[in-house]
């Protein structure tokens, strides 16, 4: 009685080629789609901190009867009007209060790049 040995089990080397192919091609539809979306939440985190910093520049005017055109020093003159007292940068950028009536903007730094936005450029309140 002879016993059959199969040797044919397990996967040939163009199979786990196309497997590793379509995990390539895979990725390669997803990062950028990953990077994209990475941005567009960076962008709408920043836009958040700008209105936050417009209702305390509302709220510092109205208690201590500040009409339009006055200036708001710094982020330090509204700290109590805003949670934690400031706000927490996205990327590194860095944000102007102005004057009561004009919108606040945040200055991107020289190596971040925000689509539509271009490196170093400013983004103001909507």
């Amino acid at each position: 009685m002879q016993i059959k040995v199969n040797r044919t089990a397990g996967f040939t080397l163009v199979e786990i080629m196309i497997v590793v192919a379509i995990i390539g091609l895979l990725a390669a539809l997803a990062i950028p789609n990953f990077v994209k979306a990475r941005e567009s939440a960076q962008l709408n985190a920043i836009y958040n901190n700008l209105r936050i910093i417009e209702a305390g520049k509302d709220q510092w005017a109205l208690e201590n009867k500040k009409g339009t055109g006055d200036v708001v020093a710094s982020l330090a003159t509204i700290s109590d009007y805003l949670k934690g007292g400031t706000v927490k940068s996205v990327v590194g950028e860095t944000y102007d209060t102005t004057f009561i009536g004009a919108p606040s903007t945040a200055t991107l730094p020289d190596t971040i790049r925000l689509r539509p936005y271009a490196a170093g450029a400013d983004i103001s309140s909507q």
